[in-house]
């Protein structure tokens, strides 16, 4: 692991330009809100709505289904007409989802319907926020999605901190006071934004086929590639914490030390793995290094069961420690590749491909890794563990695929020539 200084790991939070600091800013309030949200959102409709459990659940998967068809209509859109206010709109209408959960979601079918409007939005946000990202980054764009990965992990973890308290006092007018906090989050994000330059469409951006992601076979067999490897995030947030609880002699409370170990190793390393990778071959190169480590933390996690309380808490830590140093490489090479396979015209699309990708794998994660991985106790853990490392070592064929079928092009005007295969064009090798 990379050596520590904790004073300069938290000045490279802080990028020298003014619009990237703009944009971190931006996605700091905004990712705060999401935060506050985030745990409160299945409580909001059993306590507020008075839906049972079925029923929530069921309205959020159909939200999230329907909210994932969003993503690329949304990513051509932020192509042809600007990054900059398709992420603007798109916040906007997140801001306002947020608030008709208080004053329009009183039953299953209005919360449904706000619920679509919600995931749609978000899915849309997503889609218009990364292509952004990568204009603001310029030539440093995969360095500059690190720094945005750690500042937007704070600003999750400071808005479920604040959420629990909420939770806590667990009242129906303070839990709307969530959701009316994360309008406004949004709201002032999109004021901020306002400060960045619109950012014109590139040369080719409106003569791109609105399928010319889905044609690219080899940006389709990474977007396979990252929607498997995306259920790694869900290993600690999911699969652990139940393993603890029900499987191991953990104290309970590790449950949240862990999130906080995981959230301060993002924040403190991120960018300094995330410079280390900038190329399609390195992106490559760190998707099988991260499926190896989490073979090994996989593996090591469910040795835990049947050791005495310190015994496993210290193999899981141990574990968690691991864990968190492969999702840094896993983070840094999906930023390398997704910026460096898509042509910079049509960042917009290609990001929403993939993100449609790692949407069906967060999808799928509950029922792989509760329902598969935990009912296989220990044999389980190493089974998901030589999956991903099985992932990993087919991701740089897929990288070498990727770089053979971007032909180079020169710098469109008034953008750096990036040092990755980033600067290929839309007529790509099918």
């Amino acid at each position: 692991m990379p050596r520590l200084n904790p004073g300069h790991a938290l000045k490279a939070l802080v990028p020298d330009s003014r619009n990237q600091r703009v944009y971190l800013l931006s996605a700091l309030i905004n990712t705060y809100g999401t935060g506050l949200i985030v745990t409160a959102m299945t409580l909001y409709a059993l306590r507020v709505v008075h839906l049972s459990p079925v029923r929530s659940g069921l309205a959020l998967t159909i939200a999230g289904l329907v909210g994932l068809l969003s993503s690329m209509p949304m990513g051509r859109l932020a192509d042809r007409r600007g990054p900059r206010d398709a992420s603007r709109a798109a916040m906007l209408v997140l801001g306002l989802a947020a608030a008709s959960y208080v004053f329009f979601a009183h039953s299953f079918v209005s919360y449904l319907l706000v619920a679509i409007v919600d995931g749609s939005a978000l899915s849309a946000s997503n889609a218009a926020s990364v292509a952004l990202m990568r204009r603001v980054g310029g030539d440093s764009a995969t360095t500059f999605r690190s720094q945005a990965s750690a500042v937007m992990n704070l600003g999750i973890s400071l808005g479920v901190a604040t959420g629990g308290i909420a939770i806590e006092i667990n009242t129906e007018n303070a839990y709307r006071a969530l959701f009316l906090g994360n309008a406004l989050s949004c709201l002032i994000g999109v004021l901020v934004l306002s400060r960045l330059p619109k950012f014109e469409p590139l040369p080719g951006a409106h003569s791109v086929s609105p399928l010319a992601a889905l044609r690219d076979r080899a940006f389709v067999g990474y977007t396979a590639l990252s929607g498997a490897m995306f259920m790694q995030y869900f290993v600690l947030s999911l699969l652990l914490p139940v393993w603890i609880v029900f499987h191991t002699n953990a104290p309970r409370w590790s449950v949240s030390a862990f999130v906080i170990i995981n959230t301060l190793m993002v924040v403190l390393y991120q960018v300094r793995v995330g410079k280390t990778v900038q190329t399609i071959r390195q992106g490559g190169a760190a998707f099988r290094r991260a499926g190896v480590i989490f073979l090994v933390s996989c593996s090591a996690m469910g040795l835990a069961t049947g050791l005495p309380a310190w015994g496993a808490l210290l193999l899981l830590c141990g574990a968690v420690v691991l864990h968190t140093y492969g999702e840094l490489w896993h983070s840094s090479a999906m930023y390398a590749m997704d910026f460096g396979l898509a042509p910079p015209h049509a960042q917009g699309q290609y990001q929403g491909l993939v993100g449609m990708g790692n949407f069906a794998g967060q999808a799928l994660s509950p029922f792989i890794l509760i329902g598969v991985v935990l009912s296989g106790g220990r044999l389980g853990f190493v089974i998901v563990g030589a999956w991903f490392a099985l992932l990993g070592l087919f991701a740089p064929a897929i990288a070498r695929w990727g770089e053979r079928t971007r032909p180079a092009a020169p710098p469109a005007e008034g953008e750096a020539e990036p040092i990755t295969a980033a600067s290929a064009t839309a007529e790509i090798e099918l």
